[in-house]
């Protein structure tokens, strides 16, 4: 077709009302986007506000144009456009409402009804001819009737979709986003088609700018989403959107000389200011009843934080005097105890010495928890003392083994101490502390082993330490069983105060959870680690104890 030159009229408000939303659904669009890149969500807001962009831009330059070709091409591009931003809408409303994506067969009946319109863009299906006196393009069927009917069906999709979810949904909080938003995007659409569909219809096209105000609209119902809510990852946006609109609507009363303009700009403007003043006046009243709660609840706290500080104080020194009284006449008990049995006050009978075996076993286990009821009481106070000297760690670990022997053969368990064939450097470390800590590990791993064994291990490592950026060695020792294993959460909480595996009741009904947490802050008072790994429940576990060298 010949290119043809021809005259239209710009209607003075065009820029005004398509510049301002155009800038205002971009940035909304891309700052959404940046927030959270990876979310469908924010994705699908992207395209549609982007949609609607591009369609104010190319019916710009469709005001502007002249030429009647470049005419006819934008006018079939922009009733793609158009269709696009519906199928944006309902795509983005079902995920906003259902927080899923679409099923691969919804998608296809989402998009296959707009192919149609791509495909017959160059043909007369799509504009048949263009007017040179009214210089605008005859639209054909798939423009009038089909692109219509299509956004018609979508519509009422959106709506009753938004209907059937407000109804289903149980939540009051969740009805009511899922009302704002359909709200939002039903004002934006019915202003945005009223515009399109007069146009056709009367082919006064000057009537459709004022249907583009719809997307202010749409952005502030967004606005008032993520404020209240925190829709789509992002909360500063909602803020940022209004100013950017509020700017440019008032920044344009200086370039525009039309009162009627002037009036529609100004009650928009004026509507905007009213919703985000309130919002404003909303949320500071909010802001400053939860600093008020938060000043008082603080106060409180400090109180009941001293409270605290005193009680634990009061209930370690209890546990510290009580420890030591008890410690008298245990270590009384054990003495005279160990008399008896080794025959200083003459031989005992069997029922006799049983009894008093029995008595003596006990007596050193309470003698173990006011230990460590002491040594928990000392480390709470910062009056943990410590003797640190060169030491052979091997001698230590035999110590712990030649010890715990016969308690292995009375179970029917082997205890292999894999001595290293080379001798291992001197550690300092407070000694009494160390050997308490390698024998509670053996000790432990007996106790909760039925059948198998119990192996010893120690060796040299090393290991870059990140925060000083030097490489560490360090002495590695690891006590490894075939006995009950641990969980996941067992394993997290194994070193914790008074914290016991789930089923180690079955096995050792004496244990206090305490010997773990005491040696594992001994190990850490020797700038040292110690940690449990177990494959599972009845698989056995290990575990190990590092120990810098010099």
């Amino acid at each position: 077709m010949e290119s043809l030159s021809c005259h239209v009229e710009i209607p003075q408000i065009l820029f005004y009302s398509h510049i301002p939303p155009l800038i205002m659904s971009a940035i909304v669009g891309i700052f959404v986007f940046i927030k959270n890149k990876k979310s469908l969500l924010n994705k699908l807001l992207l395209f549609s506000l982007l949609s609607f962009s591009l369609w104010s831009i190319v019916d710009i330059m469709l005001w502007m144009l002249s030429d009647s070709t470049m005419m006819m091409f934008f006018w079939s591009l922009i009733i793609f456009i158009e269709a696009s931003i519906y199928v944006g809408c309902l795509y983005l409303t079902y995920v906003f409402i259902k927080e899923k994506d679409l099923t691969l067969n919804l998608k296809f009946l989402l998009i296959f009804p707009i192919l149609p319109i791509l495909f017959l863009i160059p043909t007369k299906f799509n504009l048949k001819s263009f007017d040179l006196a009214g210089c605008q393009s005859v639209e054909g069927l798939i423009a009038i009737e089909y692109v219509y009917a299509f956004e018609g069906i979508v519509f009422l999709a959106i709506i009753l979709f938004s209907i059937f979810s407000y109804r289903a949904e149980k939540h009051s909080a969740k009805r009511r986003k899922i009302a704002l938003f359909a709200a939002g995007i039903v004002l934006f659409l019915i202003a945005f088609s009223w515009g399109n569909i007069i146009g056709s219809v009367t082919l006064n096209w000057s009537i459709e700018q004022y249907g583009l105000f719809g997307m202010p609209i749409f952005v502030v119902f967004l606005a008032y989403l993520i404020v209240k809510y925190e829709a789509f990852d992002t909360k500063l946006l909602a803020t940022q959107a209004l100013i950017v609109a509020l700017i440019l609507l008032i920044g344009s009363l200086f370039l525009v000389q039309d009162i009627f303009t002037i009036r529609i700009i100004t009650s928009i403007t004026l509507t905007l200011t009213i919703i985000a003043g309130w919002q404003l006046i909303r949320s500071v009243k909010l802001e400053v009843q939860r600093k008020e709660e938060l000043e008082k609840l603080s106060a409180q706290l400090a109180g009941a934080n001293d409270k605290l500080h005193q009680l634990d104080k009061a209930k370690s020194e209890f546990i510290s005097i009580a420890s030591h009284q008890l410690r008298t006449p245990l270590t009384s008990i054990k003495g005279f105890g160990s008399l008896l049995l080794e025959g200083t006050y003459g031989p005992l009978p069997d029922a006799q010495r049983k009894s008093l075996e029995k008595i003596y076993i006990s007596n050193e286990r309470l003698i173990q928890l006011v230990e460590d009821l002491l040594n928990i009481s000392r480390m709470e106070a910062g009056r943990m003392e410590f003797d640190f000297q060169e030491a052979q760690i091997e001698g230590l670990i035999q110590e712990a083994v030649d010890t715990l022997e016969l308690s292995a053969k009375a179970k029917n368990l082997y205890l292999h101490w894999q001595k290293p064939a080379v001798a291992l450097p001197m550690v300092k470390i407070d000694i009494t502390k160390i050997k308490e800590v390698i024998s509670n590990m053996v000790d432990n791993a007996i106790k909760y082993t039925q059948k198998g064994g119990v192996t010893v291990r120690v060796e040299k490592g090393s290991f870059f330490d990140h925060n000083t950026r030097e490489q560490k060695n360090i002495i590695r020792i690891s006590v490894s069983d075939t006995g009950i294993g641990m969980d996941k959460e067992e394993l997290e909480g194994i070193f914790n105060k008074f914290e016991r595996g789930k089923d180690v009741s079955h096995y050792h009904t004496d244990g206090t959870g305490l010997g773990m947490y005491v040696g594992k802050k001994m190990v850490e008072a020797h700038h040292g680690r110690i940690w449990a790994e177990s494959p599972g429940k009845g698989k056995g576990s290990r575990f190990i104890l590092e120990l810098p060298i010099g």
